[in-house]
């Protein structure tokens, strides 16, 4: 690892002041479990390190009528352990759970799972997030994709959005609040994922002198949801593919819905055909199929994983049956 400066303000506002303006001069670091990670790999050599884990304003849960606030700085562990996130967000509860080992649960942070970088092996072996050789041949393309995109891959970006919570919390509407030395902003969580077209840009509609503060998620009463993943082996392991689903029902029919795809595409992949393809109708086993085919006529598979196709739609088709209470 190479040498660099560490600070740790006690508020947003120093935070913010102590990022630079351009990225690779400073980080910010909060849990630190894909970050410092990064920094031992010599992919990311940040001069400073902005420690945020003083930031008292960072931390906590909170519900009311207006729905869920966090912090960015609770962990995941706390937030799968919190009654209100049990009861009223039961598909989160489930997604947190999943998404690492009790181990990192504990130390990672919701803030940092949204901004963690790809797992693409290209990337975390220093090859750059577009990975080209000398000529300018992009090296997924011709290499090792298996687990690689096959939605929204059409430019030079084929990494896959590495957040396994990050679909539920979309299709439960969540908001996030970002804040820098211009002030605040507050995004829908779907727009916050990008995806760049050139080396310089990032995957977040984040600015280098920014820092994520909070998350907001509505009421949910009205919804039913649902979270499933495909993974190689039960044990823990970066997930396939995975669908989070919410519907509200009229009657027994599909009044609205939010399905949306991780791990084979670049973003959260929010399917407007797989919602086109069940609304106004009722679910069973029909209905979902004809959605995960929707949600998949895109698809354009890279020369090693096409085998994902198959994959989501399996994990759509499920968690929109498990969502409306049937069988998964």
């Amino acid at each position: 690892m190479r040498p660099f400066e560490y600070v740790s303000p006690n508020s947003k506002s120093q935070a913010t002041s102590l990022l630079a303006a351009t990225w690779g001069n400073t980080e910010v670091l909060a849990g630190g479990t894909d970050l410092l990670a990064l920094m031992k790999d010599d992919v990311l050599t940040p001069k400073r390190l902005v420690n945020i884990k003083e930031i008292a304003d960072l931390r906590g849960i909170s519900f009311n009528r207006q729905g869920l606030r966090v912090g960015a700085l609770t962990t995941l562990g706390e937030m799968a352990d919190n009654k209100d996130v049990k009861k009223s967000y039961p598909a989160l509860s489930e997604a947190l759970l999943e998404a690492a080992s009790p181990q990192i649960r504990n130390m990672a942070t919701i803030g940092g799972n949204l901004c963690q970088r790809p797992r693409c092996w290209y990337f975390r072996n220093g090859m750059g997030l577009l990975p080209k050789d000398e000529s300018g041949k992009e090296l997924v393309t011709a290499g090792e994709n298996r687990y690689h995109a096959i939605l929204g891959n059409h430019g030079a970006a084929k990494f896959v959005s590495p957040s396994t919570v990050v679909p539920i919390l979309v299709a439960y509407g969540a908001k996030i609040r970002l804040e820098g030395p211009k002030g605040k902003r507050d995004l829908p969580l779907e727009r916050f994922f990008v995806i760049p077209e050139t080396e310089n840009e990032r995957e977040h509609d984040l600015r280098p002198n920014e820092i994520l503060a909070e998350l907001v998620i509505p009421p949910a009463s009205d919804l039913k949801a649902a979270h499933y993943e495909i993974r190689q082996k039960e044990a823990f392991d970066w997930p396939l593919a995975l669908a989070a689903v919410t519907l509200t029902l009229r009657g027994s029919n599909v009044q609205s819905s939010k399905i949306v795809l991780g791990y084979v595409a670049p973003v959260p992949w929010l399917s407007a055909e797989a919602q086109q393809a069940i609304a106004g109708k009722p679910i069973n086993e029909e209905t979902a199929q004809k959605a995960a085919d929707a949600a998949l006529a895109k698809a354009s598979p890279l020369s090693h994983n096409g085998y994902k196709v198959k994959l989501a739609k399996v994990a759509v088709a499920r968690a929109i049956l498990k969502a409306a209470g049937g069988s998964a």
